[in-house]
């Protein structure tokens, strides 16, 4: 129900600014998404396209440090911290390891529950409707073990999902796995199978998405560069772009992994960190998996479409690194090898990277600027952007129009940083 009156402008147009857009037009504001370079060319474009609710625990698991200190002498691994002269880089993984603890596991995992489940009601709502759909489908997440340790181990895990937040999967057998997917090798050690989970191709959810917020009004300006924020009395009275100064009532600022960088202008801390990730994008092989799938031993994921296939992941703290080196493109291919039949296409269609905004905590950003009451945050999704997009512009046009969130964000606030 439109509700409210008024401009607003949000600054990025990767799926958690079109979120944010879809829902202030929902409320009946006029909204401007302004984006430096293409509409949804970025992190959204081509990642693996999981709707995830079981994805609750953080990165930031007790053994994540061990993991991240062997990865400086193996420029293979899967989850990398390149070395780098930059000090933001290194107090940023100091505050990671101080938290990678259970307690604060656990703390940052009930925080995620929350609002993975109201962005996965919302994902239905949204896809009910029809206008929006983006191959969306709700087959559930399949989460593939080569190893009986592997599978054990997975299995503590799921025995915390289960306890602490009642999500719960099907484990199936290695013998069972062929037969519930024809994709998978024989002698496997088994899978669990998480069948509330969802998926969708994110360059089609986001072409369909921003052509019907067109329809409506929205207008999207891409090639756009923020270069200034200009404040008076604890407020934005405009911004200065590539283009031209643009004003309004309220500014949404939904700037991924270069948020950070408007630290200084809005007078906040935002310690966002890139989190590179990779993924090639193939035709479909003859034996194609029938469910979106995770290798956690080798941290890789595989989606089918319906004209293609992807396999994708890894996280590299590699700074703003645009490079895509043909060996990690390899890796992605030889990590299905063990799991699949037919692990690659044909022909490869697209090969990929995106800086994925990290925060420290594993944790969004969503609320107001501390200083600036016009003036909003929604970024450092961590590896949760495609899966949180619809809860987040939901809570964003709420602040907006002064309305109690319908999920608690305290532990989303800016502030938390200072």
């Amino acid at each position: 129900m439109s509700t409210g009156s008024g401009s607003v402008v949000v600054v990025g147009a990767g799926i958690i600014g079109i979120a944010c857009a879809h829902y202030l037009a929902e409320a009946g504001y006029s909204v401007r998404v302004i984006d430096q370079a293409e509409i949804g060319k970025a992190c959204s474009h081509a990642n693996c396209g999981l709707i995830c609710p079981s994805h609750v625990l953080p990165l930031n698991e007790p053994g994540a440090l061990l993991d991240g200190i062997k990865s400086l002498f193996n420029p293979r691994a899967a989850f990398r911290i390149r070395p780098q002269l930059r000090l933001a880089l290194y107090q940023w993984l100091w505050q990671f390891t101080r938290r990678c603890t259970k307690s604060q596991m656990l703390r940052a995992g009930s925080a995620l529950n929350s609002i993975l489940e109201s962005s996965m009601a919302e994902y239905r709502l949204l896809f009910h409707q029809g206008e929006v759909l983006g191959e969306w489908k709700e087959n559930g997440l399949l989460y593939v073990f080569a190893t009986l340790r592997g599978l054990d181990g997975f299995g503590a895990t799921d025995t915390l999902l289960s306890e602490n937040w009642g999500i719960s999967a099907r484990q199936l057998q290695g013998t069972e796995l062929p037969g519930f997917d024809p994709a998978l090798k024989d002698g496997l050690a088994g899978a669990f199978f998480y069948e509330d989970d969802g998926s969708v191709r994110p360059d089609e959810l986001i072409s369909q998405w921003v052509t019907q917020l067109s329809a409506r009004g929205v207008e999207f300006v891409s090639q756009c560069s923020l270069e200034a924020v200009e404040k008076r009395g604890g407020r934005v009275e405009g911004l200065l772009t590539s283009r031209d100064r643009m004003t309004a009532d309220h500014y949404v600022f939904a700037m991924g992994a270069w948020s950070e960088k408007l630290s200084a202008e809005l007078g906040c801390k935002i310690p966002v960190e890139p989190g590179k990730g990779y993924s090639v994008t193939m035709s479909r092989p003859g034996i194609s998996p029938q469910h979106p799938m995770l290798f956690p031993e080798h941290r890789v994921g595989a989606t089918p479409f319906k004209t293609s296939y992807r396999l994708g992941s890894m996280m590299e703290f590699s700074g703003y690194d645009s490079s895509i080196p043909p060996q990690r493109i390899e890796q992605l291919q030889e990590s299905a090898r063990p799991y699949l039949r037919e692990p690659t296409g044909e022909c490869i269609e697209e090969t990929w990277y995106g800086w994925r905004p990290m925060t420290w905590d594993s944790l969004p950003i969503v609320g107001r600027v501390p200083k600036l009451a016009n003036a909003l945050l929604a970024t450092g999704h961590n590896m949760l952007g495609l899966t949180l997009a619809p809860a987040t512009g939901r809570l964003i046009a709420e602040l907006v129009q002064e309305q109690t969130p319908h999920i608690p964000i305290e532990a989303f606030s800016a502030g938390r940083f200072d």
